[in-house]
């Protein structure tokens, strides 16, 4: 084996040595760290960081175009879209143009570690990233380089983190919302038993927290049903639900799976209420043989209106997206990915009145909104890091002639028992 020897270090070697780390320490210091440090202040005087140019705040989005959430994930992009194209034309933000980096994963977690890998490094905010088990993969990177993240997922799981921004309530909440709007509406009472069909991971366990919280209050019992994302007939759920004597059932899934549970009870006589949260529930479900026992059967309680709201920035959004996308349908999607895009934008202008657009500034005014109103929906505080961001919800009902394919039955309001849920989780 040959081993080659060091050279002695001369006076020159030295002096070369000392002046190319001189360099190299400039180049870095003229640089956006990934891990979202300061970088030079622009000729503003804004200071910049990763994603954010003289000319430019670049954003990335990690989203689902292939897998069970494409249509949701198709929605979000294009209304994301849209707003950056609204805000460029209106002059940008903080003198700088709005660019979306967009990846999509497919619903596939090591897809999604790659994506956030790639884009990371030249972004300074998330506003979509599709999916709780892809975000809770991508937790501690998040955390690590000061990413404002905002997450098409609404698992509890996701609280807790600086940089993590679930918007509106969480699955649990969803489903106490749930078991109120029956026993008010359906008459359902002590000694009642309430089936829950529900994904496995975050999303569907998280949801079952609520249920059966809300159902042991009521004097009720929950029956569950766990599945996976894979699966799409459940002819054996519905007999199983059957056979517990279920007088209403709960749904933590995807619209595919919602579908088949309204048509298959409704086909085998188990003709109860459903209700589904807004990932369980797409319009497109209003075109298939489905249908019928959809508009029959099922509600959906949502943090959000529906798009045929006439809530006025509801109104004006849904007129923009039709025109710049004609013939596509105007979802719950489309007002969930725009309404994000709208809530980023407040916290980028606060943070360049700040004098700062470095991601941990970012971050920082994005917490110091106690009462953010895009006019699409109620309020939200994202001062509080462990606790949701709002605690209303609606209640919607599939409809084929309403816009986006839902119409209102409640308005947002606090359901029964959900301030007591979260004292008692701290």
């Amino acid at each position: 084996m040959n081993v080659t020897h060091p050279r002695p270090r001369t006076a020159r070697t030295t002096a070369l040595a000392a002046a190319l780390a001189a360099v190299l320490l400039a180049g870095t210091a003229c640089s956006s760290k990934a891990d979202g440090g300061s970088g030079d202040d622009a000729a503003d005087g804004v200071k910049a960081g990763p994603g954010v140019s003289e000319k430019s705040i670049r954003l990335g989005a990690l989203t689902d175009l292939t897998g069970p959430y494409a249509t949701l994930g198709k929605s979000i992009v294009q209304a994301q879209q849209m707003w950056a194209d609204e805000t460029n034309a209106a002059g940008g933000i903080c003198g700088r143009q709005v660019e979306i980096v967009v990846k999509d994963h497919g619903y596939d977690v090591q897809k999604a570690v790659t994506a956030y890998a790639d884009i990371a490094p030249d972004v300074v905010a998330l506003p979509q990233v599709i999916g709780s088990p892809v975000v809770a993969a991508l937790l501690d990177d998040i955390e690590r380089d000061h990413m404002l993240t905002f997450p098409q997922a609404w698992a509890a799981s996701l609280l807790g983190r600086d940089s993590v921004q679930v918007l509106g309530t969480t699955y649990d909440i969803d489903m106490i919302a749930a078991v109120d709007f029956l026993t008010r509406t359906e008459k359902l009472a002590k000694g009642d038993t309430i089936g829950h069909v529900y994904f496995e991971g975050d999303y569907g366990a998280n949801a079952l927290e609520g249920s059966e919280w809300a159902a042991e209050q009521a004097g009720m019992k929950v029956v569950g049903q766990k599945i996976k994302a894979t699966d799409t007939d459940l002819t054996a759920q519905v007999s199983a639900l059957s056979k517990a004597g279920v007088k209403a059932v709960l749904i933590s899934a995807g619209p595919a799976q919602t579908a088949s549970l309204a048509g298959v009870a409704a086909a085998r006589g188990l003709k109860v209420p459903i209700v589904t949260s807004a990932p369980g529930y797409a319009p497109q479900l209003l075109k298939t043989p489905a249908a019928p026992a959809l508009e029959a059967m099922v509600h959906v309680v949502s943090a959000a209106p529906a798009v045929s709201s006439d809530l006025p920035g509801v109104k004006k959004m849904a007129a923009s997206y039709q025109k710049a996308y004609p013939g596509e349908p105007v979802d719950s999607g489309v007002l969930s990915g725009y309404n994000a895009a709208r809530l980023m934008e407040a916290d980028l202008k606060k943070a360049c009145e700040g004098g700062s657009l470095t991601r941990q500034d970012v971050v920082k005014a994005h917490r110091s909104q106690k009462n953010a109103d895009t006019g699409l929906g109620t309020p939200q505080n994202f001062t509080y890091v462990t606790a949701p961001a709002s605690r209303s919800t609606y209640v919607l009902k599939p409809d084929a002639k309403a816009l986006g394919g839902l119409a209102g039955v409640e308005e947002a309001h606090k359901a029964a028992g959900v301030d007591a849920y979260l004292a008692a989780r701290g």
